[in-house]
């Protein structure tokens, strides 16, 4: 190449730069966590109406939160959520990295088997079905399924205006956090206290939400 192509090429090059730099500015400290919180949020007011008018707050609430079986329930979904949400911010950010993070996923699960294996234990043979399909088995799951929905997609919204790579990944963990919190808020409804049906049905919930934002990432987090 000649030496004024070069020069030509490397102008050429130098405008492109300033041209793209042009109107850049300082990012805000944090913006990327406010910016999924803030979809997280709105996707829960959504959610909460829905519960409160689909569904309705139980009305011995303030008896319930006095019982250990409440808290035991809702402390399990809230962890798994505030892990899945910072594995959401993580994936949110294009050197994002291995995600190390997620092997805490495994410690909220692990409690909570141990917890269902002691009141097996302790529960004669005969009724460990009931204590498995609590009242509501049929639809427990489902519900914690559709209630994540809102804020599945206040995640997703968020999301597309960061910057992903890992697109399924990201989607997944989105739905993960989604289905938790939307359990979280499902508490306030549900009536099973049962360490065996929070484990299986509550779970299988985010695990459907989960699946539902793997299938969508690669989708709706294309840029």
């Amino acid at each position: 190449m000649k030496p004024r192509d070069m020069d030509r090429q490397r102008t050429t090059c130098d405008h492109l730069v300033a041209s793209l730099s042009a109107d850049l500015c300082a990012v805000p400290r944090h913006a990327a966590a406010r910016r999924i919180v803030t979809g997280l949020l709105l996707g829960a007011v959504v959610t909460g109406i829905m519960l409160v008018l689909g569904l309705g707050i139980r009305q011995d609430l303030g008896q319930a939160m006095q019982g250990g079986g409440f808290w035991m329930k809702t402390v399990y979904v809230a962890t798994l959520g505030a892990v899945g949400l910072v594995a959401t911010l993580h994936l949110a950010r294009p050197d994002c990295g291995p995600q190390r993070r997620l092997w805490l996923l495994v410690l909220p699960l692990g409690l909570l088997a141990c917890a269902a294996a002691l009141e097996l234990a302790h529960t004669p043979p005969a009724q460990w079905l009931g204590l498995w399909r609590g009242h509501s088995w049929k639809i427990c799951a489902a519900m914690v399924f559709v209630l994540a929905l809102p804020m599945l997609a206040g995640l997703l919204w968020a999301l597309r205006r960061l910057a992903p790579t890992r697109l399924r990944l990201a989607g997944a963990m989105a739905g993960f956090a989604a289905g938790a919190w939307a359990a979280c808020l499902y508490c306030l409804h549900c009536a099973e206290t049962s360490a065996l049906f929070v484990l299986t049905w509550y779970s299988l919930g985010i695990a459907l939400a989960t699946g539902l934002g793997a299938l969508l990432g690669p989708r709706v987090l294309r840029w």
